[in-house]
């Protein structure tokens, strides 16, 4: 067993880790000897709880518990993505997108100073508008550049969000912020839960107006994120600020897996023994 660090993490505790240079954190193929699973436990006012050990944590893969070889709580290295709606239904008289872009600058002034942040602007094709970095200023730059333009196909937007995400390295988040009406996808709701699955990217779907689509909920369950429905657009920047708290502190579980035969779905349930709290995490990976 070999200690592992983590160089320049903020972390509360570490504990012995597995050191494992096959590790994938996308779909654990064949070879992957750990397991990682990322956890936010929260009261019932929904704010973090920051001191829990290893021994407060039960993790199971297929109903069958697992020992938790690895454990470490903190401030984990961080990179995000905004995928911000600016189609044309998110301007008109309430302007939710000025308001949106607002709330975007709020949680980036949120982040701690070494997260990463990338900017996606979402019309009727999903651009680019900052790639990931840590320069505060550009992704600023290039949210006060986002004008309204184009529809809304916000299940192929997700996926290319994903995507875009998933190659970072370390945590990564995906704060999504759009009215919700999905206009002439290719891919399907179904489809894109079982895509999203496959990565490992938290993501986190704010729908601004009168609807929630029910998809921001499944959204963030498979993936131990969290979803929000603001019916005012003044409701937006407490619900960044919000996100940006939660990811400032989470748990991260390592486990050893049963060996696998072929490739099949494993189902993740981590739980924790203390009344009252809640507990969001990824709900399962593929292996192959």
């Amino acid at each position: 067993m070999t200690l592992q660090r983590f160089t320049g993490w903020r972390t509360a505790w570490i504990v012995p880790l597995i050191l494992c240079t096959s590790l994938t954190y996308a779909q654990f193929t064949t070879g992957v000897s750990l397991v990682e699973v990322y956890a936010t436990v929260t009261d019932r006012q929904g704010e973090p709880i920051t001191n829990l050990t290893a021994a407060d944590f039960r993790v199971l893969q297929d109903g069958v518990v697992q020992t938790i070889t690895a454990f470490a709580a903190g401030e984990f290295p961080l990179a995000v993505a905004i995928g911000l709606d600016r189609s044309f239904s998110m301007a008109g008289t309430s302007d939710r997108l000025s308001v949106a872009k607002s709330a975007a600058r709020t949680f980036i002034d949120a982040l701690r100073n070494d997260d990463q942040v990338m900017v996606l602007a979402i019309g009727s094709e999903t651009e680019v508008a900052a790639p990931l970095s840590t320069d505060r200023a550009a992704a600023r730059a290039a949210i006060d550049r986002l004008d309204a333009w184009g529809t809304t196909p916000l299940y192929d937007a997700t996926q290319v969000a994903v995507d875009a995400i998933q190659s970072a390295k370390g945590r990564r988040a995906l704060v999504l912020l759009s009215d919700g009406t999905d206009r002439y996808s290719d891919t399907n709701p179904a489809a894109l839960v079982d895509e999203v699955r496959r990565r490992d990217v938290l993501i986190y779907p704010i729908a601004i107006g009168p609807v929630r689509p029910p998809i921001f909920a499944e959204l963030a369950t498979v993936t131990g994120g969290r979803s929000f429905f603001a019916k005012e657009p003044r409701e937006l920047a407490g619900i960044l600020t919000t996100i940006a708290r939660e990811l400032r502190f989470q748990y991260q579980l390592g486990y050893v897996p049963p060996p696998s035969t072929g490739p099949s779905w494993h189902a993740i349930d981590v739980e924790v023994d203390r009344p009252g709290v809640h507990v969001r995490a990824r709900d399962g990976y593929f292996s192959r």
